[in-house]
């Protein structure tokens, strides 16, 4: 029995060659500019949701616009399009930098293209496809998946430990923990486009694969 596909999609293109032992030795260090260029994007979403008028909180966590799309899902029942590809962009970006920060992919993370780095949803018609109650308690439905991420992203962390040592000796990110962390960040990635961007009403499976 086939399993069916979350609405929210992410995968990393294994890297089949060997990796950059150099830059995965200083991969924080060199990282640095990226994170900050990620912090500046963040801030300055939630700086311009305010000074616009969105409401204070309307950019919500890290950047992603959460407040406002949820306000207008309530009460217009509408999800605006140009907030919709402004989560998805904050969302795809900031994977990037995370797979690099996880050394799954030795290429500078770009600002547009998706590179290695895969992830979609569709945007939703918000009279069909959303219940418009329903982003009101999400945050509180969410609340299992976020206890078990916590404990999933400690020992993704691990993982990628474990692979820092295996690529500066092979130069190979071996695939068991290669598909465990695709795996966290997939499932992080889901709980937030449920709980957070607010795209889909389809519950987040208690999974890592697809």
């Amino acid at each position: 029995m086939d399993t069916p596909h979350h609405p929210v999609r992410f995968s990393v293109d294994y890297p089949n060659r060997p990796l950059d032992r150099l830059t995965t030795f200083f991969r924080i260090i060199v990282a640095l500019p990226i994170l900050a260029v990620l912090g500046a994007v963040s801030a300055g979403a939630w700086d311009w949701s305010s000074d616009n008028g969105a409401m204070s909180g309307g950019a919500g966590v890290a950047g992603v616009l959460f407040g406002a799309p949820l306000l207008m899902i309530v009460f217009r029942q509408k999800y605006p399009r140009w907030w919709f590809d402004w989560n998805l962009e904050w969302q795809r970006f900031s994977s990037r930098v995370g797979a690099y920060l996880a050394l799954m992919d030795d290429r500078y993370p770009s600002t547009d293209d998706q590179q290695s780095v895969h992830l979609d949803y569709a945007y939703p018609d918000a009279t069909r496809d959303l219940n418009r109650w329903l982003p009101m308690v999400k945050w509180i439905l969410a609340i299992p998946h976020v206890i078990i991420l916590v404990a999933l992203n400690v020992a993704a962390v691990v993982a990628v430990v474990l692979a820092w040592f295996a690529i500066l000796f092979t130069g190979r990110y071996p695939r068991g923990l290669f598909g465990f962390v695709e795996g966290v960040f997939r499932w992080n990635n889901r709980v937030i486009g449920y709980a957070l961007t607010l795209v889909t009403d389809t519950y987040p499976p208690f999974r890592l694969a697809e």
